[in-house]
């Protein structure tokens, strides 16, 4: 056992009097992994007792538990209640999950992003579960009169053994629930796990493939309006004047508008980016008649003037400039260039590098670049909203509650304790549902209608009104002595308008002669987190020219990655070396393995590994070239994300990333001409098919007592980097540019 002290996260355990008839929490509500047989039904609870912020109790022995953070598809609803079963001492199908409503009160921190959930839950949530069983073992012995080191728990059973008693949990919940929070609990020794590290089903899989209402947009209410925006047409533009009367008077429309998502004078907070500040708003009594109206709508607008506005991340200030003008994908590409070619910011320098390149053999030098992309979430963006004077309810995808709850009160003026945030599952997400001003516009619609109001984006409206992953260049270069050994290593990186570097992340620290320099573009393009933010890319351009390097020297790609981590485990170059080298390597050795790396006759195979998100991912691709077209055979990937919770969730995720990354190196991308964007649906902007997911994946976890680490995001970045790596070995030729697939003639 190991013995915490509860006040780490104190506030997770605000416990209230025992509620009798409790009820559920308000949102969505469903049953975990098992079903009820008819029998069970009828013996529902009378009465619902809850022990913490987490967990209630019923009177007939269920366990309800709360999953507090967003569900985005990486399977946290199912994953978090687990950690707090298996402390708990329950069997999984006498658990009921329900997704949590945001409550800053009783839980520590409540965010979907930098695969952060299970990692900086895992801790909270076992306390929460420890605690609680705690207090069931507190009750039992203040009940029967004896020590309570002398009772157990387990499958939901108390037991002293010595006088022959026991009790359920539901017999035990009522008077737990007015027990005193215990200063420390025992948590259990890994190997004593029952639950964490066994493979639970989904507890949204029966509703996701029937259909039932768990997404935002499903959401309905008597009496409820329904609201759409109208925006400028191209960035670097705003509204001017809008033409309202044809649309006004057509069917159902209700009422036309501007609104103003932030204040001019608001100091607007890391998450708190949007496009256009002034919108036209309709508002009808359907999705059609509204989308009708917005045909209809006439907007004038005006260019925009440059202008500097400071920001806060989390009490970091710092100017941000957006200028005028409207731009193009073709002057993009041109800026980067020339900027690439002057003097950037030195981020790291270890040894004399510019020495080891002026007395190098030879020396190799490579330049990649990325488009920007947009994340397309198969939900548009949309959320339901009902504000009323000095009150609001608000109910849909949300990846960042806590934070968005801070800037509605802000724009509302409502204080924070008169605002409900209910989150429902997010119909995809991964940074794009981070930056909420979708649902400040909804608030905002709501308050002047003093209606309740769903507010739905098309999806040309989700498309080309941003927030898209930035787009990218980086130059390697690496120095080779007279018997091919790396001497010298080179990366030049920069991106309109965020830099992908990640300076002391590998190969820094495995090179004695390292520089790391980047820049950046401004632009009136709105950008933001994108699946592995900057990683993205950069993995795939550092893995794509190590690969280059390795052939050079001769030596395998694999083999080559493996040398330069030992150097960086065992005599490393510099102090700031952020990633594990055993680690790393450990990946690498494990893909080695599993993909039978030395059998390369009959396909062509990439490899490729990266950190990011605190955990390791390598990866094998197994390809094919046919009818000029890349068919992808298989993919073995070894992960090292510390203890994994659910095996079948995180496969899954680790799939996900796999499948996504391959579609968006290969076609992925947004271009501009004059502001507008080109692409804007799926008819245009080209997304990976069915038949061209890789025909079979192969993941293996490296097997670790280290608490969890990210997984949502490390499986992303390094198949970029197997992929093209691969191509090469089909077709001959590098793939410097992405989409790989834009310049076809070039590659085979």
């Amino acid at each position: 056992m190991t013995t915490v002290k509860t006040k780490i996260g104190r506030r997770s355990f605000i416990k209230s009097s025992a509620l009798a008839g409790g009820g559920m929490v308000l949102g969505f509500s469903w049953l975990a992994s098992c079903k009820m047989s008819a029998e069970e039904v009828n013996q529902l609870p009378k009465e619902w007792f809850k022990i913490n912020g987490y967990l209630r109790i019923a009177d007939n022995g269920q366990v309800t538990i709360l999953s507090p953070n967003p569900e985005g598809g990486q399977n946290v609803k199912t994953s978090m209640p687990m950690i707090v079963a298996d402390e708990l001492g329950v069997d999984w199908k006498d658990v009921i999950v329900e997704q949590a409503p945001l409550d800053t009160a009783a839980f520590t921190l409540q965010f979907l992003g930098g695969s952060q959930s299970i990692r900086r839950g895992w801790e909270g949530l076992r306390m929460a579960g420890a605690s609680a069983k705690a207090m069931l073992i507190a009750a039992a012995a203040q009940d029967w009169q004896v020590p309570s080191e002398e009772i157990s728990a387990r499958k939901g059973i108390l037991t002293h053994t010595e006088s022959d008693k026991s009790a359920s949990y539901g017999e035990m919940a009522s008077a737990a629930a007015t027990m005193k929070v215990p200063e420390e609990v025992q948590l259990k020794e890994i190997k004593d796990f029952t639950i964490i590290g066994t493979s639970q089903k989904n507890v949204d899989g029966h509703k996701i493939v029937t259909g039932k209402p768990l997404f935002g947009v499903d959401t309905y209410k008597e009496g409820m309006l329904t609201a759409m925006i109208v925006t400028p047409p191209a960035f670097g533009l705003k509204l001017k004047s809008i033409d309202d009367s044809e649309a006004k008077n057509m069917p159902g429309i209700q009422s036309i508008f501007t609104i103003e998502v932030f204040n001019d004078d608001y100091e607007k907070a890391f998450f708190d980016t949007r496009t256009f500040n002034e919108v036209a708003v309709i508002v009808g009594n359907s999705t059609w008649e509204v989308m009708n109206a917005k045909k209809a709508l006439k907007i004038d607008c005006e260019p925009i003037e440059g202008i500097t506005e400071t920001r806060n991340r989390f009490g970091r200030k710092w100017e941000e400039y957006t200028p005028g003008g409207l731009e193009s994908t073709a002057k993009h590409y041109a800026e980067m260039e020339a900027i690439a070619s002057k003097k950037a910011t030195v981020k790291r320098r270890d040894g004399h590098p510019e020495n080891a390149f002026k007395n190098a053999a030879k020396v190799l030098e490579a330049t990649y670049t990325a488009p920007f992309l947009a994340h397309n979430c198969m939900e548009p963006m949309n959320f339901f909203a009902d504000v009323s004077d000095n009150k609001a309810l608000l109910i849909g995808p949300l990846q960042k509650p806590e934070l968005t709850e801070q800037t509605l009160s802000a724009r509302l003026g409502i204080p924070i304790e008169n605002i409900e945030i209910q989150m429902t599952r997010l119909g995809g997400g991964y940074g794009r549902r981070s930056y909420a001003h979708w649902l400040v516009e909804a608030a905002l619609i709501s308050q002047k209608m003093k209606a309740p109001v769903k507010l739905v984006y098309s999806r040309e409206d989700d498309m080309t009104n941003g927030i898209y992953r930035p787009s990218y260049r980086a130059t390697y270069r690496a120095a080779l002595d007279a018997n091919n050994n790396l001497i010298g290593f080179h990366v030049k990186t920069g991106g309109i308008p965020q830099s992908p570097l990640h300076e002391n992340r590998f190969p820094a620290g495995a090179v004695e002669n390292y520089l790391a320099e980047d820049w950046t573009i401004d632009t009136n393009l709105t950008v933001g987190s994108f699946r592995a933010p900057s990683s993205n890319f950069i993995a795939c351009a550092e893995q794509s020219f190590l690969d280059e390097v390795a052939e050079a020297t001769g030596k395998d790609p694999i083999d080559f990655r493996l040398e330069l981590l030992e150097r960086a485990q065992h005599n490393p170059v510099g102090e700031n070396n952020d990633y594990e080298a055993h680690r790393y390597a450990g990946v690498l050795k494990l893909v080695k393995e599993k993909s039978n790396w030395s059998n390369r006759d009959s396909v062509a195979r990439g490899v490729a590994a990266y950190f990011c998100h605190n955990s390791y991912a390598a990866q094998v691709l197994d390809l094919t070239w046919e009818n000029n077209e890349p068919v992808v055979q298989k993919v073995t990937c070894a992960i090292d994300c510390g203890i994994v919770v659910n095996p079948d969730a995180a496969t899954n995720l680790a799939e996900g990333g796999i499948v996504d990354g391959i579609g968006n190196a290969l076609y992925g991308e947004i271009s501009f001409k004059d502001g507008v964007p080109d692409q804007q649906n799926f008819d245009t902007y080209r997304m990976i098919r069915m038949r061209e997911a890789p025909k079979e994946i192969d993941v293996h976890f490296v097997e670790s007592d280290i608490h969890p680490t990210g997984l949502g995001e490390p499986s992303f970045p390094p198949i970029f980097a197997a992929l093209a790596n691969a191509m090469y070995k089909a077709t001959g030729k590098r793939a410097y540019k992405q989409p790989f697939l834009k310049e076809r003639e070039l590659l085979g």
